[in-house]
């Protein structure tokens, strides 16, 4: 029998998990270092980096192993499933996507209780009976395909959709005859990026494509094209439409993502320069230049310009920029000859309000937008045509959030969806002339009383600065507050993005064990505009991390809950959250989960999907920018011998947006610097990517695995593991 040395750390580990199962050893490590504007940086774990390694792979595998273990034996986990599984097949019916063709066919994909992934349906019209287009789990044998986005033709008369494998988003775009429901011979492909557009003809689409499908490959996203393509054709025949290489003069940046959108209510094409960044950078043609082979764009906006989303009619083009106003306004130009430069100020900025910029509609009355306050309060508005009277409109029902969606421009149909922290998403049609709203749901309407006695508690906490930061509070009513609740704190804080209100009964479920679910408004959110973007972003990064620090010292100080019931999680671009506040405060939390991860930043660039990202976090060549990827990075923070949190490490080895290196490296420096003696778990999912696109069943193991991971962690009874007995 082969004889196993334990650290003490180790020795913990195993005490505390209650396990008689054997730790993964430690990650190999082949220390680089770098220096950056004249700071030296080491990096124990660069050789991690590659994950074509067989030392790496056994590693990860080793960690995926014990971590899988480990979780699966916490008791109450199981309880947590199951629920989630039971609430579940309570929705005969769950839509999303949804697309209204001019014919009024609706195309959209529906997910049932017996389904793992959403297949794609249609019908014609609201009340139309409903037809099975394409079933992804039985497309092909021994495969299970996720449908990522589709796109109809303006008639209706065809459906383009992209699909992949196994989290990659890496895949091929099919398109389907609705009349034949025949898919078309050919295959489109490598596709992720970009969107699917088609053009007035009905029979032509734009779209992007990767120059290989190797999500590890920085060449595979680096001076990629957009392509038409004539349905029916073989790819080979697809002509490079909008890119650095067929048009040199425009200046598009390899990490740029060229992408070509037909707008039929404007008549316009227009070429987006895309990257994370919200700014848009833009060309257009008019609708009567998409026939010439290499048609002459022209420049609609730069970045400078801070345009954030466009719509409009045949009159005029309507757009939302954040240029000298914070809480952005709307502006408008002429759709014939668009002007940004010059345009007229149509609905200007609200002192108390910040716009939703992507809640932007015009219909045949008139421009539709939504605000909300301190982004959690939603409130719909209407601007006449003919007028520059914005007038609000009473919704049915109080909302933290309100989503629209219009058929075209020609149409007076508008849709208007309803959600909250505790009420899930309702949908109704808004009759202008009335102003009344008409139920009309799309997925089933279910009930939820087991989250029937939670409250909703919104606050604003003073942030390290003194800026007042928005926090949302779900829980039991009657929540004692003695510090004996434990508390989950979601938060994210990149993009501009908003989080919530939003509704997700695997969250709710923390709530109804007693516990407190917190929802920080962090800076680098766009929660209360772009202001409020810009101070956590680059140099100003440290108030994304700060402003949760702060919400969880409020916590303990009002007594919600203490330090040792402190729970922190976050996805993505919140791994630079999540990762920077434990390293920051250890003593403050009991438990972070970072999920799928950013927790590497001055390396991102080095990853696949790292250039495009330079517009939010910053560029190692610029020497400020640099300085503030160090900053942000919780990597490098991590110092030997500090007492830190039990951590709980994500990372899907097909993420095309995290590459899986950047959590591995955090995860094995994680493990050999704490004396905390407290858990550090890193699972590595071999059937995943970055979460999208995961079947049902993987999405209930990943929330049951943070819920219980954080449940026992701070202290929750029912989720103990039993003593170990040692021989």
């Amino acid at each position: 029998m082969k004889t196993l040395v334990l650290s003490a750390l180790a020795a913990a580990l195993l005490a505390t998990t209650g396990l008689a199962q054997t730790l993964p050893p430690a990650a190999p490590s082949v220390p680089a270092s770098d220096v950056y504007f004249g700071t030296k940086v080491d990096d124990p774990y660069r050789n991690l980096e590659n994950l074509d390694d067989a030392a790496v792979q056994q590693w990860m595998k080793a960690q995926a192993l014990y971590a899988r273990q480990t979780l699966e034996a916490i008791p109450g986990r199981a309880s947590l499933l199951r629920q989630m599984q039971e609430i579940d097949t309570r929705q005969s019916a769950r839509i999303t996507r949804l697309h209204i063709a001019n014919n009024d066919r609706y195309f959209y994909l529906k997910t049932r209780p017996e389904d793992q992934q959403p297949k794609l349906y249609c019908r014609d019209g609201y009340q139309g009976q409903e037809a099975l287009l394409f079933d992804p789990e039985n497309f092909e044998q021994g495969k299970t395909y996720t449908v990522n986005a589709l796109m109809p033709s303006w008639d209706g008369s065809k459906v383009a959709f992209k699909i992949s494998e196994k989290g990659a988003e890496v895949g091929q775009l099919l398109i389907l005859d609705v009349r034949s429901r025949q898919l078309y011979p050919e295959r489109l492909g490598p596709t992720a990026i970009g969107g699917i557009s088609w053009l007035p003809d009905n029979s032509r689409l734009a779209y992007t494509r990767m120059n290989n499908a190797d999500i590890k490959s920085t060449e595979a996203r680096l001076n990629t094209q957009a392509y038409l393509h004539k349905t029916g054709t073989s790819q080979n025949q697809d002509q490079a439409y909008f890119s650095n290489k067929a048009y040199p003069e425009l200046g598009i940046k390899p990490e740029e993502y060229p992408e070509v959108y037909y707008d039929q209510d404007t008549r316009l094409a227009f070429g987006f320069q895309s990257t994370v960044d919200r700014y848009l950078s833009m060309h257009y043609l008019p609708a009567s230049a998409l026939s010439q082979s290499r048609p002459a764009w022209k420049r609609l906006c730069t970045p400078d310009q801070e345009v954030t989303n466009l719509a409009g009619n045949a009159q005029y083009l309507y757009f939302t920029t954040s240029k000298g106003t914070p809480r952005e306004k709307i502006m408008r130009t002429s759709a014939a000859q668009p002007d940004v430069a010059h345009a007229e100020v149509v609905v200007p900025e609200s002192p108390d309000e910040a716009l939703v910029a992507e809640e932007l509609r015009v219909t045949a009355d008139g421009l539709y937008f939504v605000r909300t306050r301190n982004g959690v309060e939603a409130r719909l508005y209407f601007l006449p045509h003919g007028s520059k009277a914005a007038v609000p409109i009473a919704l049915p029902a109080a909302a933290g959030s309100v989503q629209l969606q219009t058929k075209n421009a020609q149409s007076a149909d508008l849709w208007v969806s309803l959600s909250g922290w505790t009420t899930s998403r309702t949908r109704y049609r808004y009759a202008p002339a009335t102003r009344q709203f008409v139920s009309e749901p799309l997925s089933t309407e279910i009930s939820y009383p087991e989250f029937a006695d939670l409250t909703v508690e919104e606050l604003l906490v003073p942030s390290h600065d003194g800026v007042l930061v928005p926090l949302s509070l779900i829980y039991r009513k009657g929540l004692a507050r003695n510090g004996s609740a434990p508390v989950l704190m979601v938060g994210y804080g990149s993009y501009s993005a908003s989080t919530g209100p939003f509704f997700f009964p695997p969250y709710l479920l923390w709530a109804q064990q007693g516990g407190v679910l917190a929802v920080p408004h962090v800076r680098g959110g766009g929660e209360l505009g772009e202001a409020w973007h810009k101070a956590g972003q680059k140099a100003t990064k440290p108030n994304t991390w700060k402003d949760l620090i702060a919400c969880a010292e409020y916590l303990v100080q009002k007594s919600y809950t203490a330090p040792g019931k402190l729970a922190i999680n976050g996805v993505s671009a919140g791994g630079i959250l999540i990762g920077r506040a434990m390293t920051e405060r250890p003593d403050l939390f009991a438990v972070a989960i970072p999920e799928v991860g950013c927790l590497n930043a001055v390396r991102m660039e080095n990853s696949p999907n790292g250039p495009a990202n330079t517009p939010e976090f910053g560029t190692v060549a610029r020497e400020d920018e640099c300085r503030g990827l160090l900053e942000m990075d919780a990597y490098l923070h991590l110092q030997q011998g500090v007492k830190y949190p039990a951590t709980l490490i994500t990372a899907g080895i097909n993420d095309p947006r995290v590459i899986a290196w950047q959590p591995a490296k955090f995860a094995a420096r994680l493990q050999a610097s704490t004396a905390s003696g407290k858990p550090v778990l890193f699972f590595t999912d071999y059937e995943a990517g970055h979460g999208i696109g995961d079947s049902k069943q993987k999405q209930f193991d990943t929330m049951a695995d943070l819920l219980a991971f954080g449940l026992w962690q701070t202290g929750h009874a029912k989720f103990q593991m039993p003593a170990m007995v040692t021989k």
